[in-house]
């Protein structure tokens, strides 16, 4: 008789996997990082306002001036839209301009899944470099954000190039120091002054805590680093403040030192706790790994580089977040790659039985998830079962079903090569790992070909934006906006072409006769005065945002 485990073992590649497992790592890495990238529109609200600034950015070609529908947006400088608007511009019209934009996104990634590598293999040797790697992708908190065009991503690639250089100091100084400065000024490049600090309060604690950093060598890599960083540090803000002093003076003091203020006050009203109630599922699987590290190497792991260099950069980043009083989990990503880095440092001494609990939880988990997206895909595209596929239409009722047969035969490709993993991963104390990961890899593919287009009917404002610009009379002057939000604002601009004038920023305008008014569902305003409303409308499926067009009477 058959058994299942006879039709898909293969012992040359059992053999294969087991001597060589490099290839399907890079291929793991590989699929998680592209896969879920294109092929759907900007969603918000963090993609669709960063988005916004792209595709102003590549109008105008002014790198200067961060620019939002026709607005100053001096949030944070220009690395990420710099990025995405050179991927834009190479991969459209191949690609829609937004997916070409977002494959930065994947640049950034295959980034820190590289220096995570090389800062594995530098503090541990062996497997234990790329079972960081493995360990960091396989985090719930980062698969999400991870394949979003966001500026913390290119943050996170900054830290992991750091903390590769604190690890080579010692043996390489002067690479050592490029790779330094270079991390902290993608870091500075990228969100601004106050994040950067979380690996520089790393760089000074270092040398206190250990001996190790306490030499000649590590002084002369962090004096490489600071004199690298500077030109990341200075060119942006200084172009910015011969343009405009006052925008300098807007993005130093309100992005920067306020909120560096911030770690000093304290209020009620701040989620101090944010960050510690998040990590058992933000941090999951290498919280429990990274906590039986500190169990298992006790004070003796206290004076080894590899427990005290992510352990260091792990409660800085902690202490640092926490502070702020900000809860946000985009903001907690740099707390990933140094508790995957110390996960790994003593992953392989779990009892067995505690190894075999973790491989069948995964096996059972990441099964029962990959059944449920085919059954879910069917009931949205075939309505099979009825009642699910009601349901599903009642959620998404402008979804057209529209899966393309190849879309359909790569999603049982990847299913297939789940069961195939299965039976032909030998036992041994990576297993559990690399099931996790390809595990997580798989339902996120499945995800990205099944269900992408159905999410998508329900996060773009396309349709919404569409039907609006159908409504403006086509005589009409500038537009009035109030309320409207950023991501509104810039998917008004890239689907429609339409740049509003803020209502609450400006004053009357005799030329312009029409109104754009965001609220919700459950207000009950009207915009008054001299105002009559002639459409009204929603994302599908939206049940708070509301949108109203008016002009003048």
């Amino acid at each position: 008789m058959l058994h299942p485990a006879h039709l898909l073992r293969n012992e040359k590649l059992a053999a294969s996997l087991a001597e060589n497992p490099v290839p399907l790592v890079f291929l793991i890495c590989l699929a998680w990082t592209l896969l879920g990238l294109v092929g759907h529109d900007p969603w918000k609200p963090d993609e669709a306002h960063t988005f916004g600034v792209v595709y102003q950015l590549m109008q105008s070609g002014d790198w200067v001036v961060p620019m939002l529908a026709g607005e100053p947006y001096m949030q944070e400088p220009p690395l990420i839209y710099l990025t995405a608007a050179l991927f834009g511009a190479l991969l459209s019209p191949a690609l829609p301009l937004h997916d070409a934009a977002r494959l930065a996104t994947g640049a950034y990634m295959g980034l820190t899944f590289i220096f995570i590598t090389l800062t594995g293999r530098e503090l541990y040797g062996g497997n234990k470099s790329w079972v960081a790697t493995l360990m960091l992708l396989g985090c719930g908190g980062l698969l999400v954000r991870g394949h979003q065009l966001i500026s913390d991503v290119a943050l996170l690639a900054g830290l992991a190039m750091g903390l590769y250089a604190l690890a080579l100091s010692a043996r390489r100084p002067l690479p050592a120091g490029f790779w330094l400065g270079t991390g902290l000024g993608i870091m500075v490049f990228s969100t601004g002054l106050v994040e950067p600090l979380m690996l520089l309060v790393t760089m000074a604690l270092l040398p206190v805590v250990s001996p190790h950093w306490r030499t000649r060598a590590y002084a002369l890599t962090v004096l490489v680093a600071l004199v690298l960083m500077l030109p990341w540090a200075l060119i942006w803000p200084s172009a910015l403040y011969s343009r405009s002093p006052e925008l300098f003076a807007q993005w130093f003091w309100t992005e920067n030192v306020l909120r560096l203020k911030g770690l000093f006050s304290f209020n009620e009203y701040e989620e101090y706790s944010y960050y510690l109630n998040v990590l058992p599922w933000f941090a999951w699987p290498a919280l429990p790994f990274a906590l039986w590290t500190l169990w298992a190497e006790g004070r003796a792991g206290l004076r080894k580089p590899g427990i005290l260099l992510p352990l260091t950069a792990f409660a800085v980043c902690f202490a640092f977040l926490s502070l702020t009083g900000q809860g946000s989990d985009v903001l907690g990503l740099p707390l990933l790659p140094p508790l995957s880095l110390l996960a790994a440092a003593c992953f392989e001494t779990l009892r067995r039985g505690a190894i075999h609990a973790y491989y069948w939880f995964a096996l059972m988990l990441f099964t029962f998830f990959i059944l449920v997206g085919w059954l879910y895909w069917m009931a949205i595209d075939f309505g099979i079962p009825a009642r699910l596929g009601q349901h599903m239409v009642d959620m998404q009722p402008e979804y057209q079903a529209n899966t393309h047969p190849l879309v359909i035969l790569l999603a049982f490709v990847f299913t297939a090569v789940w069961f195939v993993l299965l039976f032909n991963i030998r036992r041994s104390a990576e297993r559990p790992v690399i099931i996790w990961a390809a595990g997580v890899t798989i339902v996120w593919t499945l995800v990205a070909l099944l269900l992408v287009n159905y999410i998508d009917t329900g996060k773009t404002y396309r349709s919404m934006v569409v039907r609006l610009s159908q409504a403006l009379p086509s005589d009409h002057g500038c537009i009035y906006s109030q309320s409207l939000g950023e991501p509104q604002r810039a998917m008004l601009h890239y689907f429609a072409n339409i740049v509003t004038v803020r209502l609450e920023n400006s004053g009357p305008r005799p030329n312009c006769d029409l109104l754009i008014v965001q609220d919700n569902w459950k207000d009950p305003g009207e915009a008054g005065g001299p105002w009559e409303m002639i459409w009204e409308g929603r994302r599908p499926g939206d049940k708070k945002e509301r949108f109203r067009l008016y002009r003048q009477k």
